[in-house]
């Protein structure tokens, strides 16, 4: 019970710590096997109002990164089970574009130089202050582009439920019918929710046009979302329009 509400009065003040910073909480996965380490860096990320979720192998920390979204990933080099080079790998073919900032000993040169090849982004090198390892995390936060992490296998907003990977929509649990262009642009919105995308560039990466046509096909796909996912679709929640600039989901 004493543990249980210790670590309630941790998430608050996390909580209220992001609050008084004014800004949005970002959520980070923690793959740790060592028990004291993995306590230290939660009770330190929580403690500047980030969230965390934490994973002691790489099997666990593969199932949180698939299943939820998250800001970025901090993962170990050395946990039993999985390699940590292999749980790198198979994240980025995954898709998940979160940036991975890796934990290494200072014998692990040739494992920090493929795991930077295979997709981590950074390393630090143990044993480590933990105020370094902060300004990497911010760092990395403040050149991701908004939502730039891949969300999980499943993805909810309001009543909608999106199966990324059985390309199924469901609305207060019954299915919707997207056509094939309109759940790749639904999956394009939620992979950079928060960001404010122009016709031209929804055009580039969802249709695959080269320049910006005169058409309205953009209108017209983002109108066939609000219409299916909108509780009221003359005044979206979450497709909203940016005047003279084009979008934004705030799903």
């Amino acid at each position: 019970m004493e543990k249980a509400a210790a670590e309630r009065s941790r998430e608050a003040e996390a909580g209220r710590r992001a609050a008084g910073n004014g800004r949005k909480t970002k959520k980070l996965l923690l793959i740790e096997d060592e028990p004291e380490l993995a306590a230290s860096l939660r009770d330190c990320l929580q403690g500047e109002g980030y969230r965390v979720e934490m994973a002691a192998d790489g099997e666990g920390g593969l199932e949180l990164a698939t299943r939820d979204y998250f800001d970025l990933i901090i993962l170990d080099l050395t946990f039993p089970g999985r390699s940590a080079l292999e749980v790198c790998r198979e994240l980025r073919q995954q898709l998940i574009t979160a940036p991975i900032l890796m934990l290494s000993a200072r014998s692990q040169t040739i494992d920090k130089v493929l795991g930077l090849k295979i997709g981590a982004d950074d390393y630090v090198t143990k044993p480590f202050d933990m105020l370094e390892v902060l300004a990497r995390i911010e760092a990395h936060l403040r050149r991701a582009p908004s939502g730039s992490g891949r969300p999980g296998a499943i993805y909810q907003f309001g009543t909608i439920r999106v199966d990324m990977r059985r390309a199924e929509v469901f609305r207060n649990g019954s299915p919707v019918a997207l056509s094939a262009r309109e759940f790749q642009l639904l999956k394009y919105f939620i992979e950079h929710r928060g960001a404010t995308l122009s016709r031209k560039e929804l055009l580039k990466e969802v249709w695959g046009y080269g320049g910006a046509p005169s058409t309205r096909t953009v209108d017209v796909h983002v109108f066939a979302l609000r219409r299916k996912l909108e509780l009221d679709p003359s005044q979206p929640q979450f497709f909203q329009t940016i005047i003279r600039l084009g979008y934004k989901f705030l799903g």
